[in-house]
């Protein structure tokens, strides 16, 4: 088949010449070029004959002549006023069949000012109170317990059995408070960490509470990619799945799902599942452990995609200022603590820190010790004492006299060269400048002892309940005057169960047990006051507290003294 060039592609071709001929003045000859040949087009049946006939003023009317079906994409479309303010919206209402939500699309209703702001609030307050019972190792039961009368409080979700008219309502609210924290939570990676963690969590615990029929409708709603495992292979594998699945004695009295062995890390880690060729055979009973790691999986690719499209988003100017008050409030326990909120009134400094001694937790009692032993704290270790002494008031001065103190077989200089930048940067006295802005480290949470820094090989730091041997535990814990038999029994349970928080507070209220009495029947302390420990300064301030209760500070006149 014959092809021949049209009279434009000629054209065109004539011109290439004066084209490259451009480029020795400096002109935008690879463009030109480029475009020129783009607009070279074959045709089967043109004569090249009329290219001939064409004037030069032709060719150039030919070559800039304007497609007017060629749309400007740099052009707005301007669109009528009137037409703008009625016209229809053709968004969807949303529509919540079920209590439990995956929270795939996007809200799309108008709400106020102050409903996105006090529904943000309300649903920061569950997360908050969800953290702080995982922080403190609580069990699911006590969770569940703990958890049931802020949900009744804040974020009520009726079921569809009492057709209650306020359901609608309830589940709104529940959509758009989550889409409202995302978009505050997704500008770091620390937040969208703990975000997606506390909401998993928040949805484990609805997904437990809700009614058995509506959760299995929700759940095939889903359509879930999820392989049933047929009758054929369950006889196959009949004597390893019945090993794996604990108290089914039948293989006819469960069924199994077939997933990657990757999407079921908490039953891969626990052994409750039977794993063959990278494939994971889940009982249906653990169908609650598939159905939250799907929802925190695409939880975490959502935030990732908000958090791409946050610098873009044109936002309202009274929004902004809603959105980082939310993210700043929701503070981790490292970040509640203040120092500001140590002793009014009592003398802390280096000359009687070995009188207070007695009410530090174990995890600082037990670094003084060694110091006191050794004369020496290792890296890791020095950090975190210096701090808690940080937190518990004393000054930069007093700190590096303590040290100094501390390390009696260094001589001045040697303590000056090796150590005392680091007590200063500690307290934010030297450093960069967000250092100085932030008055320096703040002192170690329980759960940052018990998660960062491991102690290896001759450490003194870390959290004694989670990183002793049991035995080494007990051993240190009479040392300090715990010598009770039954709660060392107690004690070495909970560590056993991976319950630190709670052991240490055992020991807390076994020690303080007759000041706690004398606070709750003379001075009205509640709950609030007594709530778990869960930061090495808390415990201080608390130790020390009770201990002077009633007693009157002034200055040295203060019981610090054994």
């Amino acid at each position: 088949m014959d092809y021949k060039l049209n009279e434009t592609s000629q054209i065109l071709i004539g011109q290439i010449p004066d084209i490259f001929s451009a480029s020795a003045s400096g002109g935008n000859s690879g463009r030109r070029f480029k475009v020129a040949l783009r607009r070279v087009s074959l045709s089967r049946s043109t004569s090249p004959a009329l290219a001939s006939t064409r004037s030069p003023k032709y060719r150039k009317s030919t070559m800039i002549r304007h497609d007017a079906n060629r749309v400007n994409l740099k052009r707005k479309v301007e669109v009528d006023p009137k037409k703008r303010q009625f016209a229809e919206s053709n968004v969807k209402q949303n529509e919540y069949p079920y209590r439990l939500n995956f929270y795939d699309n996007p809200p799309t209703a108008e709400i106020t000012l102050d409903q996105f702001e006090q529904w943000a609030i309300d649903r920061l307050k569950i997360l908050a109170e969800l953290e702080s019972c995982q922080f403190r190792n609580r069990s699911p039961a006590e969770t569940e317990t703990h958890m049931k009368p802020f949900l009744d409080k804040y974020l009520p979700l009726s079921n569809n059995s009492k057709k209650n008219s306020a359901a609608f309502t309830e589940r709104q609210r529940d959509h758009y408070s989550h889409f409202i924290l995302r978009l505050a939570f997704a500008s770091t990676e620390e937040l969208r960490r703990r975000f997606c963690s506390v909401e998993r969590s928040l949805f484990r615990l609805r997904f437990k509470l809700d009614d058995a029929q509506e959760r299995a409708a929700f759940v095939a709603g889903l359509n879930f990619d999820w392989e049933v495992v047929g009758e054929e292979e369950k006889r196959e594998l009949a004597h390893e799945l019945l090993a794996c699945t604990h108290g089914i004695k039948k293989i006819e009295d469960e069924n199994w799902f077939k997933v990657d062995w990757d999407r079921v890390p908490e039953l891969v880690e626990s052994r409750r599942v039977l794993i063959k060729r990278g494939r994971a055979y889940v009982p249906v009973r653990e169908q609650i452990t598939l159905v939250v790691a799907e929802f925190g999986r695409r939880l975490d690719e959502n935030l990732t995609l908000t958090a791409r499209a946050l610098p873009r988003l044109d936002e309202d100017d009274r929004l902004a200022p809603i959105l980082s008050h939310l993210s700043k409030n929701f503070g981790t326990p490292d970040n509640l603590f203040s120092s500001e909120s140590s002793l009014p009134g009592a003398p802390i400094t280096a000359a009687n820190i070995n009188s207070l001694v007695k009410h530090f937790p174990l995890c600082m009692s037990n670094l003084h010790t060694q110091l006191r032993k050794n004369s020496h704290l290792k890296h890791f270790g020095r950090l975190q004492y210096t701090f808690f002494l940080k937190g518990i008031g004393l000054s930069l001065e007093e700190c590096i006299r303590f040290w100094r103190g501390s390390f009696s077989k260094m001589n001045e200089a040697d303590f000056n060269r090796d150590h005392l930048y680091n007590v200063r940067h500690a307290y934010g006295d030297v450093g960069g400048d967000s250092n100085r802005r932030s008055g320096g480290h703040k002192p170690y949470s329980c759960q940052k002892i018990l998660t960062e820094q491991q102690p290896g090989s001759g450490d003194t730091h870390g959290c004694p309940y989670r990183h002793f041997s049991q035995d080494n535990l007990i051993s240190t814990l009479q040392s300090v005057g715990v010598v009770d038999r039954d709660l060392l029994k107690i004690v070495r349970d909970d560590v056993s169960k991976q319950r630190f928080h709670i052991a240490c507070g055992r020991v807390f209220d076994h020690v303080h047990q007759a000041d706690i009495k004398k606070a709750e029947k003379e001075h009205g302390w509640g709950a609030q006051e007594l709530d778990t420990i869960a930061h090495p300064n808390v415990y201080f301030k608390r130790s020390y507290t009770l201990k002077n209760l009633g007693k009157e500070i002034k200055g040295e006149d203060v019981e610090m003294k054994d």
